[in-house]
C-alpha cells in the first residue's frame, strides 16, 4: 500500500527588531516547524517578532491590559484542520536577564519562548496546574532536539 507524504508548507517571517542581542534564526524556525508538523499542520504562515522590553510592555498594554512586559506573547490569527497562521512575539531584553538564571545563553532562552509560544498556537496551554506540567513536558521535549534541558523544575 502506497504511503502519502505530506510536505510541510510552513513561512515562517522573523522581524528583528532588537540590536543588542544575537539570535539564531534557523532554530527558532526549525523549532516551529517541528511543533507544526508534530500537531499535524501542514500549512501555515507564522511570524516571529523578536523585541525589546519595551515594545512588549506596549504590547502587553494594548492587546492584555498587562502593565508590564512579559516574554512572550502568541495570536492565532487563522486556523482550518491542516493549516494555521499565527504570530509569535518574544522579548530579547526579557530572555538576557532570565537566562543566567538557568544557566544559559539568551537565544537558548529566546528558543524556549519560541517554542512556548508555538506551543500556544497549536493549542496547549498552561493557566491550570495540569495543563502548565504537560506543557513543561513539551517544551522540555521540543528543546532536547536541540540538544538543551531546562533546569526549571
Amino acid at each position: 500500500m502506497p504511503v502519502k507524504v505530506t510536505t510541510l508548507k510552513l513561512r515562517i517571517d522573523i522581524a528583528d527588531e532588537q540590536e543588542t542581542h544575537t539570535v539564531n534564526y534557523d532554530r527558532l524556525i526549525a523549532a516551529v516547524k517541528l511543533i507544526f508538523a508534530d500537531a499535524g499542520y501542514v500549512r501555515g504562515e507564522v511570524s516571529i517578532a523578536i523585541v525589546t522590553d519595551e515594545a512588549m510592555h506596549d504590547l502587553n498594554r494594548q492587546y492584555l491590559q498587562h502593565d508590564y512586559p512579559t516574554d512572550v506573547l502568541s495570536f492565532v490569527l487563522e486556523e482550518d484542520s491542516d493549516r494555521l497562521d499565527g504570530q509569535l512575539i518574544v522579548s530579547a531584553d526579557y530572555a538576557s536577564r532570565e537566562a543566567p538564571t538557568f544557566g544559559w545563553t539568551t537565544d537558548d532562552e529566546l528558543l524556549l519562548y519560541t517554542i512556548h509560544g508555538a506551543l500556544h498556537l497549536v493549542g496547549y496551554d498552561d493557566l491550570e496546574p495540569e495543563l502548565k506540567a504537560e506543557m513543561r513536558e513539551q517544551e522540555k521535549r521540543y528543546l532536547a532536539k536541540f540538544g538543551l534541558t531546562p533546569s526549571y523544575s
